[in-house]
């Protein structure tokens, strides 16, 4: 790739934000959070209340970007043939020979929206299993692959859980970050009333399409990462996992720690948001930013840890305290 073809290329990245900016109002957070997954081709899982402009971020997301956009109302009568798709009988008119046929379903696009996720049984949420993996879907025997690039983001609300099925781990790891959405500020929440009750709204228009996303995609792979952070990652991950962790928070409150594929995702997304603030190296700040994403979903703390109102997020910040350094 020449000089001014990269520049192109990562040009298009504040053009993006400008373009969701004008409906999203603040969040920056977020939405850099949202971008990274993108960048570095994984899912986001999103959690927030209601009203918290989840489904409307990934729309917008949608609508800045050049790519295939399908929505899927998760419910606890949707089947797996409602997402993967199904076969049907097709007869051809001329022979009047009877084959079955296989018709895609909503999934195949490459920007997905499980919408309110954890309101499906887990016999429907684990036909994304594979989806979410091998990006591929398999039905009778038969492989179909999916549009690249492919992109899931699912929601979700931590409230009202009468009615509603916690995903299981397995899931939960094939989410590259878990994003929490949390309240605006008192002038983003102002702004966005005036920016909401008027008649003015803002209307974002395709700024990257699918062969960028794919080219974005392999630079962040050549972004540079030095070994330090590499080891610092490691040792971040092995110190979530119970047995032998150094870390005392960790030792009395972790039942289950992070495997490998987190210090995968931990790289790739420090990676990814150097490259979304215009640096072809990653830093520590990158890692030490995106560690509550990264792993808040990959740990599992014991019961004690519940009566005693902790979270994973409590235990990730008991991890950064105790390596503050590589």
């Amino acid at each position: 790739m020449t000089e001014p073809e990269l520049h192109r290329l990562l040009s298009k990245l504040p053009l993006l934000r400008q373009e969701i900016g004008k409906v999203i109002v603040g969040q920056a957070e977020v939405l850099d959070e949202v971008l990274v997954a993108l960048l570095a081709g994984g899912h986001a899982l999103l959690e927030g209340v209601p009203g918290l402009a989840k489904t409307l971020l990934v729309r917008t997301l949608a609508a800045a970007t050049d790519l295939s956009f399908r929505r899927i109302q998760f419910t606890p009568d949707l089947m797996p043939t409602d997402i993967l798709g199904t076969e049907v009988l097709e007869e051809d008119h001329a022979t009047g020979k009877r084959s079955f046929e296989f018709v895609r379903g909503p999934i195949f696009a490459n920007l997905v929206l499980a919408d309110e996720i954890n309101r499906t049984p887990p016999k429907t949420q684990a036909a994304l299993l594979e989806v979410m993996q091998e990006f591929e879907v398999t039905y009778a025997g038969q492989t179909h692959p999916l549009p690249d690039p492919f992109f899931l983001l699912a929601t979700q609300n931590p409230i009202e859980q009468a009615g509603t099925y916690p995903l299981p781990e397995a899931q939960l790891d094939r989410f590259l970050l878990y994003v929490r959405i949390g309240y605006p500020s008192e002038a983003e929440e102002l702004a966005i009333l005036q920016n909401t009750t008027g008649t003015a709204h803002g209307q974002p228009q395709p700024v990257i399409g699918a062969e960028e996303l794919r080219e974005l995609r392999q630079l962040v792979r050549e972004v540079n990462i030095s070994p330090e952070l590499l080891g610092y990652i490691t040792r971040l991950v092995r110190a979530t996992r119970p047995q032998g962790s150094p870390v005392k928070f960790v030792q009395d409150y972790g039942r289950w720690g992070a495997g490998p594929r987190a210090g995968q995702a931990l790289v790739l997304c420090a990676k990814a948001r150097a490259l979304l603030h215009g640096r072809f190296a990653a830093t520590l700040d990158d890692v030490r930013t995106l560690a509550a994403p990264v792993l808040r979903h990959r740990v599992l703390l014991n019961f004690q840890a519940e009566a005693d109102q902790l979270t994973t997020d409590d235990a990730v910040r008991a991890l950064l305290q105790h390596f503050p350094t590589p």
